[in-house]
Order: C-alpha cells, then sequence, then structure tokens
C-alpha cells in the first residue's frame, strides 16, 4: 500500500474571496507516519463526540457541519470531506463526496458515501465566520508556504 496519505485541503466551503482566488480542491501528501498528521488524526477522533453531539444541537450560527473519511481502495488511500452528512440508520454515516479523487477510484465526486466512525480522521464547522476544527488541515499549516496558510486564514477563517 502507498505510503503517503493524500489529502485534500478543502472543497465545499461556504464563503470564498471575491478579490484572492485559488485552486481550493488543492492536494497535499502527508507520510502517513508523520508524527504531525497523526497526533492532528488523534485529536480529531478523540474530539468527535463532542463534534457529533454539537451537530445535532442545531445550534444557532453554526453552519457547513463536515467530516473528513478516508477510503482505501486496490488503488491507495485518499481522504476527503463529506458534506453534507447525517447518521444512516446502520449506525454508521452517509454524505456526499465533496471532492473529486485522485487516487481511489471506487467513489467519485458528488457520490452518497456510507462509512463508519473508524474511517473518520477529521471534522469542521463554521461557526460566526471561523472555522473550527479540521485538524489535519491545520497540520498541513505546519509545513505549507505562509502565503498559502495566511490565503486560507482569511478567506476560511481557520482558528488554529
Amino acid at each position: 500500500m502507498n505510503k503517503f496519505y493524500f489529502t485534500v485541503i478543502l472543497s465545499i466551503l461556504s464563503f470564498t474571496s471575491i478579490a484572492e482566488t485559488r485552486d481550493e480542491n488543492e492536494i497535499v501528501w502527508a507520510d502517513k507516519e508523520d508524527p504531525v498528521m497523526v497526533s492532528a488524526i488523534k485529536e480529531a477522533r478523540s474530539t468527535l463526540n463532542g463534534f457529533l453531539d454539537r451537530y445535532v444541537s442545531n445550534i444557532p450560527n453554526v453552519a457547513d457541519y463536515k467530516l473528513k473519511v478516508m477510503i482505501e481502495d486496490a488503488n491507495g488511500v485518499e481522504h476527503f470531506w463529506v458534506q453534507p452528512f447525517r447518521p444512516a440508520k446502520n449506525g454508521g454515516f452517509e454524505g456526499i463526496l465533496a471532492n473529486e479523487p485522485r487516487i481511489v477510484k471506487s467513489v467519485k465526486y458528488g457520490e452518497i458515501v456510507s462509512f463508519n466512525k473508524d474511517m473518520i480522521t477529521d471534522w469542521g464547522y463554521v461557526e460566526n465566520g471561523k472555522q473550527y476544527g479540521s485538524y489535519t488541515i491545520c497540520a498541513l499549516f505546519q509545513s505549507m508556504p505562509k502565503d498559502q496558510v495566511e490565503y486560507y486564514r482569511k478567506n476560511h477563517g481557520f482558528q488554529c
């Protein structure tokens, strides 16, 4: 199996700047044993239940709930944002794949995918214009060019 995680930075977010543009379906490779990424996924998973509680609470001024899901097939491993999502009858989840696959061929952009909690590697939401969660993106910020990080902070309100 490929030794790298393929991580998609951003896809469907509800607000963008007209003045600045960039390909928001950017891809970033991270070694699956990278301690910063491993820690980010561990943190996201350890706080997932709190996020899911918030999701079902219908809190005013909170929107754009999303989950990052790891999907693997014979071609490799890829992490996708799924938005919107909802609990499924089987105890797992289902939602719309919000990124264009580049490695995994078993799913397609816009397709409804089913997944379980063990496949979730991150989560996020927007509250009053500020992006919370998104631990894997915050981890990627540590090795991204400063101007790229500032773009995402300015245009998407990341709080990391």
